[in-house]
């Protein structure tokens, strides 16, 4: 009778555990955790944590998670997943590249059975997060060096207005690149501005009344959008803007609120705006002076729907191309 031995079984493969790299960020309050993070942490044979001081670590221990401060290396990280056990490390800083870099090495050298490694994001930044940066980059700047801490309101509203102006060039100018830094520089003077209000020993207020008096604003001058009437427009919408807008201001000339330290042409296409909408029939002046004769012009414009600012601009931009052209010559 022929026997046939049973062949060995392949040895098993041991479970080499899990490594489960949970990152937070800190412009989000402590404790606000994702629930997969949660479900990571309450599932966790070990929870680690290289940084005693991290955030999270108070709010993780009162929810009963248990974390030890260690800062292990990658092959010590490997050994405390062996036999099918789950680390948690609660990264700090930047994500723990030096952790990383090291579980990389030992992947790439083909020695060692590696721990399946998973990053989870425990939290997300929400859209504007990063203006929470600007804000406490602002307030460092503001005590700390000594040109911007001696800063006031007057000293740097003409930075506002260069700003601006470079900003209305880059978007002429169409480049993307340079519109995002613009958009930043201008940016900057506002929440300047508001660091510097802080100090004010009689009315002082912070860029969060700025931000919040904006946004009560706009919901109210929105109806359209955040209440019961509707709109369907551009016209429309622009009717209830100056219908909210002028019970707001309660303004006794419609000149009210325009700024005379604007540009000239601009500020008569304001004007003449005001006067348009109102549906006021004001005259020109009849003098032959150059200035009223600009003034025509921008009247023309602003009823024409041309910008009477861009199109000067545009014109002087094509009239720099042709003196380059002539000097090229």
């Amino acid at each position: 009778m022929n026997t046939t031995s049973p062949e060995p079984s392949a040895p098993t493969a041991p479970d080499t555990g899990r490594i489960v790299l949970l990152t937070t960020s800190h412009r989000v309050a402590p404790g606000l955790l994702s629930w997969p993070a949660w479900q990571a942490l309450r599932s966790a044979d070990r929870v680690l944590c290289a940084d005693g001081a991290h955030p999270q670590l108070p709010y993780l221990r009162e929810a009963g998670t248990t974390v030890d401060e260690a800062a292990p290396t990658a092959q010590e990280l490997v050994d405390a997943c062996a036999g099918g056990r789950t680390v948690v490390v609660v990264a700090t800083g930047e994500g723990e590249p030096a952790l990383t870099d090291g579980l990389a090495r030992l992947a790439g050298s083909g020695r060692v059975p590696m721990p399946q490694l998973e990053l989870l994001p425990a939290s997300y930044d929400l859209p504007g997060a990063r203006l929470l940066d600007l804000v406490q980059v602002m307030d460092r700047i503001r005590t700390e060096c000594p040109w911007s801490s001696q800063k006031t309101h007057e000293g740097l509203a003409k930075y506002a207005i260069e700003e601006a102006y470079e900003l209305v060039e880059a978007i002429e100018a169409g480049d993307r690149d340079e519109l995002r830094e613009e958009l930043g520089d201008v940016l900057l003077q506002v929440v300047f501005h508001a660091r510097i209000a802080q100090e004010d020993p009689d009315a002082p207020f912070s860029v969060d009344d700025v931000a919040g008096g904006i946004v009560a604003k706009l919901i109210h001058r929105h109806p359209h959008v955040f209440g019961d009437e509707t709109a369907s427009t551009p016209e429309e919408v622009k009717e209830h803007w100056l219908r909210t807008k002028a019970i707001e201001k309660r303004r006794e000339s419609v000149t009210d609120s325009i700024p005379l330290a604007q540009p000239g042409l601009a500020l008569a296409a304001k004007l003449a705006s005001r006067v348009r909408t109102a549906g006021m029939e004001v005259p020109l002046p009849k003098a032959e002076d150059i200035g009223y004769q600009l003034l025509a012009l921008a009247v023309r414009a602003e009823a024409e729907g041309v910008d009477p600012e861009a199109a000067l601009r545009a014109a002087a931009r094509a009239y720099r191309d042709a003196i380059r052209e002539t000097e090229g010559h």
